[in-house]
């Protein structure tokens, strides 16, 4: 499995997490032309709470937000709009690391009339995105992550998100 997925809010089990992290994941190596077998990606689902420590302690934010992301390695190319240097399969197999909150993705969800599953899909696709490198600092570098998660999401079956 490409993602191994630890609960800390049991709400994420009713959610389905697990598959939805995998799935997502797996869609988004593929896009890129990544072989999922040849990666790994830690994800934890747990609460606001939780997540305004982790968002104070490593962005020095200390409020709730969606999802965060730890990547293994710097691979942010110095060139607006440019794609990031890709992992390579069996030397980085570690991607990095994911943190998910179910109380502001399920608010954000219901805020935008949107089904929990299909934004916590497209919160991970982002997510995985930045642990390739992808960032959205930058207009053309946004304009870039956002076309890549969309295209991906359209291969899921699902809307544009934006």
């Amino acid at each position: 499995m490409l993602t191994e997925v630890m609960i800390e809010d049991d709400r994420w089990q009713a959610a389905q997490l697990e598959p939805l992290a995998e799935r997502a994941a797996t869609a988004t190596l593929t896009h890129l032309g990544l072989d999922p077998d040849a990666f790994e990606i830690s994800v934890l689902g747990c609460d606001d709470a939780r997540i305004a420590v982790l968002n104070g302690d490593f962005r020095e934010k200390p409020q709730p937000t969606n999802v965060l992301s730890w990547p293994s390695d710097e691979r942010a190319p110095e060139t607006p709009g440019a794609v990031p240097d890709l992992p390579v399969p069996g030397q980085d197999a570690e991607l990095g690391d994911i943190a998910i909150a179910y109380d502001t993705c399920a608010a954000e969800a219901a805020a935008g009339d949107k089904p929990l599953g299909d934004h916590v899909t497209h919160l991970i696709v982002h997510a995985v995105l930045h642990l390739l490198g992808y960032d959205h600092i930058r207009d053309q570098d946004a304009t870039l992550m956002e076309a890549t998660e969309v295209a991906i999401l359209g291969k899921l079956g699902l809307p544009d998100p934006y």
